[in-house]
């Protein structure tokens, strides 16, 4: 009898959102908030921020939405719903010759996917 206790409660945390994850981890909208700027503040923000070593060679800065859509000196880094050209989806997933972040630890497959999908469901600000 205790086991079905057990399965009971593992099945309520789990319906009832006591799991951490974020509706990008279901295949569900990401979100620039929940999903793609936590990825962007622990990941790029030591380069791409007023004054960072990313801002000055490139003029992209990360610190808010619109700094992102802006881009670079050179023009966008985000074409929204088109993740095949988006810079920003090209850097990180490694498909050009610089690779981002810059001589550091690649993202995971997770963060790469998450920075896709946002991308191809329209970049938004939400």
């Amino acid at each position: 009898m205790s086991k079905i206790k057990y399965i009971i409660a593992f099945l309520l945390v789990f319906s009832f959102g006591g799991v951490n994850e974020s509706s990008a981890d279901w295949g569900g909208v990401v979100s620039y908030q929940e999903d793609v700027y936590p990825i962007i503040h622990f990941r790029c923000l030591s380069c791409h921020k007023t004054g960072g070593t990313g801002e000055e060679a490139s003029g992209l800065n990360l610190e808010t939405y619109e700094g992102l859509m802006k881009g670079t000196k050179h023009g966008p880094v985000v074409v929204p719903r088109n993740p095949l050209v988006s810079n920003l989806n090209v850097l990180v997933e490694g498909r050009a010759a610089v690779r981002m972040p810059h001589n550091k630890k690649r993202l995971t497959p997770c963060d790469v996917e998450i920075l896709h999908r946002w991308v191809q469901q329209g970049a938004r600000n939400n």
